[in-house]
């Protein structure tokens, strides 16, 4: 078991689920600290061919995440849970044409994994008291535009220049994730 592993562990018994979920300020270090460790591991695959630029395509990246917008803390949680799982989801697909290593990808997931247990609770308790302005009318949003990413790649056959797209893409949205950890507050 990784230190890091022991230590999410640590932090979840140490803090029940609501007490976790009144505290945004540890969520919002606990947020940062893994999106700048996903962020790392991402930088750690190989870089763009200048050949992969030609089949680059327009996402559609949600307006949400282009302009900076003022979201509410519950909201936050909503859009960087779903943002979280797609991710996830994306990053499971088959990578094999890409010579990527797979301890990288084996810890980019246990990363986002960790960050989604974190955050489970309480966009659950969001959902459940609906206590969310716009947060419900990003997810779709941001829903297409994974959809997109996934089209694309299975266009491409997962071969290595998709891949090499998309993780730009997903290289992007962490910076996104990482503004959106600014609304995480008390």
């Amino acid at each position: 078991m990784t230190y890091r592993c022991l230590l999410q562990m640590v932090l979840l018994l140490c803090f029940s689920t609501t007490a976790l979920s009144r505290n945004y300020s540890l969520l919002r270090f606990q947020q940062r600290r893994s999106v700048a460790v996903c962020q790392k591991l991402l930088r750690q695959l190989p870089s763009t061919p200048q050949h992969c630029l030609e089949v680059r395509m327009d996402f559609q990246v949600p307006e949400e995440m282009r302009q900076a917008q003022q979201f509410r803390k519950e909201d936050a949680v909503l859009v960087i849970y779903e943002m979280l799982q797609q991710i996830f989801s994306i990053l499971t697909r088959d990578f094999s044409s890409t010579g990527w290593s797979e301890t990288v990808i084996e810890d980019l997931l246990v990363e986002l994994q960790g960050q989604m247990d974190h955050l489970g609770p309480i966009q659950k308790e969001i959902k459940e008291k609906k206590n969310f302005t716009t947060g419900d009318m990003t997810v779709p949003h941001l829903k297409k535009y994974y959809f997109n990413l996934v089209q694309y790649l299975k266009s491409m056959e997962y071969n290595s220049c998709a891949w090499t797209v998309v993780r730009v893409q997903i290289l992007m949205n962490f910076s996104f994730l990482k503004r959106l950890t600014v609304y995480l507050q008390d």
